[in-house]
């Protein structure tokens, strides 16, 4: 490894497991200092059982690294400013933020409950939101006194947040919102030295396997390359929480397997200007009129 991340400290969410551990365990080897935070719950968000934030944070000790284990729930105030606090009380400094935690409850519209929503709306949304707003409220005070940090959010969304996912309206939207949370915060928080990115993966994970079993199998040769392992996604989550990563922000990066691509967001397309109100028959007529010019929609994940 080459201590890409050596003197940093890192806070990843939802770092018990998948794409969390995986992340927590690769800023760790590049000499990072991890707060690991997981609530411990089940797939669905019930209550788990033991301590998988622990359990990683033993594994980096064991590894030769520096971890503690926090057990918030980071879609609160408290446990979102503990979090932060831990990070500051062990090791004196924060630096950059993964924000990882979430969960599933899968429906399609007409069977999706709204307690359903709601949970997943608050562990991806709000558990994004209030953990950034507590380390921003840090790094502005840090700017403030005159110490500019060289601070990182990596924020994940989703294809499912870009495109939409049959059965996953929850799920989508709040993937959705990150993005839309990114865009602000890079702009908002860069004059005091943070960058703020998102990224959106795909990958192995408790919340994939089931959902997308064929498609995240492990190859059954040996030795083969496992495009769906979340080691794959790790080294770009490393880089940008990285002081080499200096003016990337506000963007948005998929991440699956070898591979790595840059999204590129609404932007106008074709256009009509009447220069006056238009009447609804000629406001549908050049609406189908600009359909025909404009590139076709990438089809819904789920879509038959």
């Amino acid at each position: 490894m080459t201590g890409l991340c050596a003197g940093r400290v890192a806070v990843v969410t939802g770092a018990g497991r998948g794409l969390g551990r995986a992340h927590a365990l690769a800023l760790a080897a590049e000499g990072a200092k991890i707060v690991v935070n997981d609530l411990g719950v089940a797939l669905d968000g019930a209550a788990g059982q033991g301590s998988p934030a622990q359990q990683v944070a033993d594994e980096i000790r064991a590894l030769g690294g520096e971890a503690v284990a926090h057990g918030g729930d980071i879609a609160t105030t408290d446990g979102a400013a503990s979090m932060v606090a831990t990070a500051l009380d062990t090791y004196g400094r924060l630096d950059a933020l993964v924000n990882n935690a979430g969960f599933l409850r899968d429906r399609m519209l007409i069977n999706l409950d709204e307690d359903d929503w709601d949970a997943v709306l608050r562990v991806h949304l709000k558990g994004h939101f209030l953990p950034l707003r507590h380390a921003a409220a840090h790094w502005r005070a840090e700017a403030k006194a005159g110490r500019a940090p060289v601070a990182r959010v990596v924020n994940t969304s989703s294809g499912a947040g870009l495109l939409g996912s049959v059965g996953q309206g929850n799920y989508s939207a709040a993937k959705a919102g990150i993005v839309g949370l990114t865009l602000v915060a890079a702009a908002e928080l860069g004059r005091y030295g943070v960058q703020v990115n998102a990224i959106a993966p795909a990958a192995r994970t408790r919340m994939t396997e089931r959902t997308f079993a064929e498609t995240m199998a492990a190859p059954g040769e040996a030795g083969a390359f496992d495009a769906m392992a979340p080691e794959n996604v790790s080294p770009l989550v490393v880089w940008l929480a990285s002081a080499d990563s200096a003016g990337v922000t506000g963007r948005v990066f998929e991440a699956e397997a070898g591979r790595i691509t840059v999204m590129e967001g609404w932007r106008p397309g074709p256009t009509a200007d009447k220069g006056a109100r238009w009447t609804p028959a000629e406001a549908g007529e050049t609406a189908r009129k600009l359909l025909a010019a404009a590139e076709p929609p990438r089809p819904v994940y789920g879509a038959s």
